[in-house]
């Protein structure tokens, strides 16, 4: 979590929403991403989204059987399908997302008995240093915004 923490810090030195994420396998990890819907004015930018490809691409193959998300915000409902999509068995969020979380806040797509494929999830990891870097960010955002 603390690699994916790296990511968001990333992510907020672009005025994005410090979200990042990393996959590994192997201990090694093969995809990283932070968030550049700013950035690239992209609403698809998102730092799952981002490993996702990158570790698709390291990988050699689609399917990311035997690898573990670690993703500092509870992914949205594109990325949780994203992360379902790619077969990610493991899935570890560092704070939950009260209002987009769709991996057990409002919707649980990871985990969907539908869905072909589910996700273990291990919520609440370096939760305090996850939560506070987004509450920081939009702190600092709206003081920015009133002057």
């Amino acid at each position: 979590m603390h690699k994916a923490i790296v990511q968001a810090e990333k992510a907020a030195a672009n005025y994005d929403v410090p979200v990042g994420a990393v996959i590994v396998r192997n201990n090694k990890i093969i995809g990283r991403g932070y968030n550049q819907v700013e950035k690239k004015d992209d609403a698809t930018a998102h730092a799952e989204i981002i490993a996702i490809r990158q570790a698709i691409k390291k990988n050699g193959r689609k399917h990311l059987l035997d690898c573990t998300m670690y993703v500092t915000l509870e992914p949205c409902s594109m990325c949780a399908g994203a992360i379902v999509l790619a077969r990610i068995p493991r899935l570890v969020i560092g704070t939950k997302d009260p209002k987009t979380g769709a991996c057990g806040s409002i919707l649980n797509i990871a985990q969907n008995e539908k869905l072909n494929h589910r996700c273990e999830i291990t919520t609440g990891i370096l939760e305090t240093e996850c939560s506070q870097m987004l509450k920081d960010f939009f702190k600092q955002l709206r003081t920015d915004k009133s002057k």
